[in-house]
C-alpha cells in the first residue's frame, strides 16, 4: 500500500496588522503553527519532519504543547478548544466551546491542569480559564472591554494570569480561582502579546505603540522598559523569552527582530538586531517569533519562516517557505532530478527537491494569481484569472524576462505540446485559442461548452471534453482543427483530460467521480469501473511507463491503479489533502506527488501490492 515518504509543509497563515502566535515542545525543537484548519507539528531540526492534525471545523488559530509534551490544545474561529495527543494518529481527548467568538491565544498552567483562552466573545466574556479534563471554569475574568489577543500563565507558583487586548490594557489576575487585580495602562495601541519569563519573575508586553514594557511577575507592577533608542520603528507582534529569562526577542512590522539583553533594573537593553533577506516589501514584515532553545525563529507576513543560530547570530539564518493557499497545480521536471514545481493561486511558485525538501521561490516579476501551470525545462507557461498566458523563462533558480498574451476570454485549461513547446492550446468556454510562441494563430469557436483539454506531445491531435460529458478528438493541422471522432460515455462534465506518456492511451475524469481510461487507436474503453472516488475528480497522473495511473478528487484521496488489472485491485490514500486533492503527478514509477487545499505537497511511495 502506498506509504507518506515526505510532506513539504504549508506555512503559518499570516494576517495584515495582527502578529501570529506560534509555540514549542517543551522538551525538543518542535513548533507548532497554524494554516486554515490545520495544525502542524514542524520540527526545525529536520523541516521535512512534519506532522498535521486536520479535524477542527473551522479555522484554527492557536495551538499550545502541555507543560509535558504529551498533549496539544488547540483553538479555531468559532471558540472551540480541542486537546489531543501530540503524538501518531493524535487522538482527540476532550473538545470544549471556551468562548462565543474567534481565540486568540491559549497557555497551559504550568502543572498542566488549566487553560486559559482568551479572544473575541462578542459582547460575553473574552477570557476563560477552565480545567483541561472537565472545562470547570477556574475563576472569573473582568476588566476587558474590547478583544483580548494574549494571555499568560506564570510559570511559577503563585499562579497568575496576564492578558492584554485591542482596549490598550494589560490586566493582571490571582487565583485560582482567578480574580481581578489590576489594570495596567501604560501602553497606547494594541498590545499585541504578553509573555511571562521561564522563571516567573517577570512578564514583558509589546505593543503596537512600538514599546515593550517590563512587569514584576507577583505584583504586576512597573519595573522598567525595551530601551527606545534603536528601538523598533513600526507595531510589535509577538515577543519570546530566552530559556534562561535573561533576554527577549521581538518582532516587528519594521521588517526586523530584536534580541535585548534584560538588566537587573528590568529595563531592556539592545543585544542584536536580526534581518532575513527579502524583496524589502509588505511580505517581509515580521508578525511572529519564537525562541526555542537554539533556535530563533521568525515568521513574516509572507509566511517565510527564518530560523537563526542562538549561539551563532551572524550565520545566515536557514529558511523554509512554502504555500499559504490551495496548491492547484504541480508539474515534475525531467531533465533535472527530483525537481517539483508547485503553483497556489495567489500566484506563488515554489520550487522543492525530492529529499531536501524547501529550494526557493520562482520569483516572477508579474506576480498574478495562477490557474493552471504547465512547465518545459526551459520555461513555465501559466495561465491565471486575467485572461493574459504568461510565459516565463528559467534563469536557475529565477524566472527570466516574461510574455503574455491576452487571449480575451478567461483560460479553463492549458496544454502544452511538449516536444514542440511552442505550441500551447489554451481552452476557453465556447471553445479554443491556439498559441504559437506569444501570438495568438486561431480562436475557434466548437459551439459547445468547453471544460478540459489536452494535447499530444507533438502538436498533432487534441481531445476537448465538453460540459455534457462528451469527448471530441480533434486532429491538428496548421491552424485549424478536424473532428475525428466523439466519445460518449461520462455522465458528468468532463474536469480532466491526460495522455499517457506512450501515447497508446489516454484517461479522463468528470465532474461526477468517474474516470476512464481509453485505447487510443480503438478508441475503446481499455479500464472501467474507475468509480471508487465520492466527489468531482480534479487531477489525473501517469507513472512514466505508462502501467499506472493516479486519480485525485475533491473527496481528499488519491486513488491508484495499475492498468492491466481490474479496477477494483486498486490503491486507495485515504484523506490525502485536507479540503481535495488539486494536483498530482508521478515523480518516478513508484511515487507519487499530491497538492491540495490544505497547501501541503506530499510524496507517497507505492510499494508493489
Amino acid at each position: 500500500m502506498p506509504h507518506l515518504t515526505e510532506t513539504y509543509a504549508c506555512i503559518p497563515t499570516t494576517e495584515r496588522g495582527r502578529g501570529i502566535l506560534i509555540s514549542g515542545h517543551p522538551k525538543s525543537n518542535s513548533i507548532l503553527y497554524t494554516n486554515n484548519r490545520s495544525v502542524l507539528i514542524l520540527n526545525l531540526d529536520n523541516p521535512l519532519d512534519v506532522s498535521v492534525y486536520a479535524d477542527h471545523a473551522y479555522q484554527a488559530t492557536v495551538a499550545r504543547f502541555s507543560p509535558n509534551g504529551e498533549w496539544v490544545a488547540s483553538a479555531d474561529v468559532s471558540g472551540t478548544v480541542r486537546i489531543w495527543g501530540a503524538y501518531n494518529d493524535h487522538v482527540l481527548k476532550k473538545e470544549f466551546k471556551v468562548l462565543s467568538g474567534r481565540i486568540d491565544d491559549l497557555q497551559w498552567s504550568p502543572d498542566g491542569l488549566r487553560i486559559v483562552a482568551c479572544g473575541d466573545g462578542k459582547g460575553k466574556s473574552l477570557v476563560r480559564a477552565f480545567m483541561w479534563d472537565s472545562g470547570t471554569n477556574v475563576g472569573e475574568f473582568d476588566g476587558h472591554s474590547r478583544r483580548v489577543l494574549s494571555c499568560a500563565f506564570k510559570p511559577t507558583r503563585p499562579f497568575r494570569i496576564v492578558t492584554c487586548g485591542e482596549d490598550y490594557l494589560v490586566n493582571f489576575y490571582e487565583g485560582p480561582p482567578f480574580k481581578f487585580k489590576l489594570s495596567l495602562r501604560d501602553h497606547s495601541n494594541f498590545v499585541n502579546c504578553v509573555r511571562f519569563s521561564p522563571d516567573g519573575s517577570k512578564f514583558i508586553s509589546v505593543s503596537s505603540d512600538k514599546k515593550g514594557m517590563l512587569f514584576d511577575g507577583k505584583t504586576g507592577q512597573k519595573i522598567g522598559e525595551l530601551s527606545s533608542e534603536d528601538g523598533h520603528k513600526g507595531s510589535i507582534y509577538a515577543v519570546s523569552w530566552s530559556p534562561d529569562g535573561k533576554q527577549v526577542l521581538t518582532a516587528s512590522a519594521d521588517k526586523s527582530a530584536k534580541i535585548w539583553e534584560i538588566c537587573d533594573d528590568g529595563n531592556g537593553k539592545l543585544k542584536k538586531t536580526l534581518t532575513c533577506s527579502g524583496s524589502g516589501g509588505v511580505d517581509d514584515m515580521l508578525v511572529g517569533c519564537l525562541w526555542q532553545n537554539d533556535h530563533i525563529v521568525t515568521v513574516s507576513l509572507g509566511g517565510t519562516i527564518s530560523i537563526f543560530s542562538a549561539s551563532h547570530l551572524d550565520k545566515t539564518p536557514q529558511q523554509i517557505s512554502g504555500h499559504m493557499k490551495n496548491v492547484t497545480s504541480l508539474a515534475v521536471l525531467k531533465n533535472v532530478p527530483k525537481t517539483i514545481l508547485s503553483s497556489s493561486y495567489d500566484g506563488l511558485i515554489v520550487k522543492w527537491i525530492q529529499g531536501v525538501g524547501y529550494s526557493g521561490k520562482l520569483q516572477r516579476k508579474e506576480n498574478t494569481q495562477i490557474k493552471c501551470l504547465a512547465a518545459s525545462e526551459e520555461e513555465i507557461v501559466t495561465s491565471g484569472f486575467d485572461n493574459k498566458i504568461w510565459r516565463v523563462r528559467f534563469q536557475g533558480d529565477q524566472c527570466g524576462d516574461a510574455d503574455f498574451i491576452d487571449i480575451g476570454s478567461q483560460p479553463k485549461d492549458l496544454s502544452l505540446a511538449h516536444n514542440n513547446p511552442e505550441f500551447a492550446l489554451v481552452t476557453i468556454d465556447s471553445g479554443v485559442v491556439m498559441v504559437r510562441d506569444t501570438k495568438v494563430v486561431s480562436t475557434i469557436n466548437l459551439g459547445f461548452s468547453v471544460t478540459a483539454s489536452a494535447i499530444t506531445p507533438d502538436g498533432s491531435e487534441a481531445i476537448i471534453g465538453a460540459q455534457d460529458g462528451k469527448l471530441h478528438i480533434y486532429s491538428i493541422t496548421g491552424d485549424t482543427l478536424k473532428q475525428e471522432a466523439v466519445l460518449e460515455k461520462h455522465r458528468g462534465a468532463v474536469s480532466v483530460i491526460r495522455y499517457s506518456p506512450d501515447l497508446s492511451m489516454f484517461a479522463s475524469g468528470d465532474a461526477n467521480r468517474e474516470a476512464i481510461v481509453w485505447d487510443r487507436v480503438s478508441r475503446e474503453v481499455k479500464l472501467k469501473n474507475m468509480l471508487y472516488h465520492t466527489a468531482r475528480i480534479n487531477c489525473v497522473a501517469w507513472s512514466p511507463d505508462s502501467n499506472m495511473i493516479a486519480t485525485g478528487s475533491l473527496d481528499t484521496c488519491v486513488i491508484i491503479y495499475e492498468i492491466e488489472k481490474p479496477a477494483s485491485s486498486r490503491m486507495t490514500i485515504k484523506g490525502a489533502h485536507l479540503g481535495g486533492v488539486y494536483g498530482l503527478a508521478f515523480a518516478d514509477e513508484q511515487s507519487v506527488v499530491s497538492s491540495g487545499e490544505d497547501a501541503c505537497v506530499r510524496v507517497w511511495k507505492l510499494s508493489p501490492q
